[in-house]
Formats: structure tokens, C-alpha cells, sequence
């Protein structure tokens, strides 16, 4: 045992001991290398997932914007189900949509219908224009 005034001796190292410290232990201000990078480098790939992320859905929004696709707004409402949904089935129907041009039925029948609407309207006969039960005649000799 020491006494108050006794002076002590060196610690010695233990035999197993290395003789340096590695840079990854926090040395003795605080400062932990490691800490810092991982902080920083989760910052950075946590961003760079997220850039991706929106990235990826915006792929649909931007075919259908290049091509001037009629069915946009259709395409902006799948892409944004699928960002907030989380659900991959509103991202493959916006890539679908907006990568095939769906042909256009309704002008050829409407066009077909205004056709038979106009011809119709001036090959009706006279007789189909009468009435199908004309007013009584008056009889009466008065």
C-alpha cells in the first residue's frame, strides 16, 4: 500500500497490451470519429433514397407530360396513390397508362350517332308525323 507522501511508480503496460490505440476509439475530448462519419453518411444516403423514391414515381407523370398524353391528369392520380399508398399495383397502372395510347371509341360512335339523328329527323313520312289518336270531329249540326 502507498502512503500519502510516497511516490508511485509508472503503470506499466499489460504484456497483451498493444502499443497504440486505433482511430476508432473515442479518444479522450469526446470526439468520436466514427460517430461523426456514420452521422453524416446516414444523413447523405437517407436523402439520396428519398430523391430516388421520388424519382421513381415521377417516371409515369413525366412519360405522359413528353408524349401529351389525354389521360394525364389519370396518370398524376395514380402516381400519387401509389407514392402515398405504398402500393405498387397505382404505379404499374400509371406506367401502363401513360406508356400505351388507348384508341379513341367514342368519336366514331358519336359521330355515327349525329348521323343517324340528322338523317333520321328529314326521312320521317307524313303519315308517321300524325297523331295516333286525332281529336274527335264535331258532329254536332248546330
Amino acid at each position: 500500500m502507498v502512503s500519502f507522501g510516497e511516490r508511485m511508480e509508472p503503470a506499466t503496460l499489460h504484456p497483451m497490451a498493444t502499443g497504440h490505440i486505433p482511430k476508432y476509439v473515442t479518444a479522450a475530448d469526446g470526439s468520436d470519429y466514427l460517430f461523426t462519419f456514420m452521422v453524416f453518411f446516414t444523413v447523405a444516403i437517407v436523402i439520396l433514397i428519398g430523391v430516388a423514391y421520388f424519382t421513381l414515381h415521377a417516371i409515369p407523370e413525366k412519360l405522359a407530360h413528353k408524349s401529351n398524353h389525354p389521360q394525364f391528369q389519370l396518370v398524376g392520380i395514380l402516381s400519387l396513390l401509389a407514392l402515398f399508398t405504398h402500393n405498387g399495383l397505382f404505379w404499374v397502372a400509371a406506367i401502363l397508362v401513360a406508356g400505351f395510347q388507348f384508341p379513341d371509341f367514342s368519336s366514331p360512335l358519336r359521330a355515327i350517332a349525329d348521323a343517324i339523328d340528322r338523317n333520321g329527323s328529314h326521312d320521317t313520312p307524313a303519315a308517321a308525323q300524325t297523331p295516333i289518336n286525332p281529336a274527335p270531329k264535331d258532329t254536332s249540326d248546330a
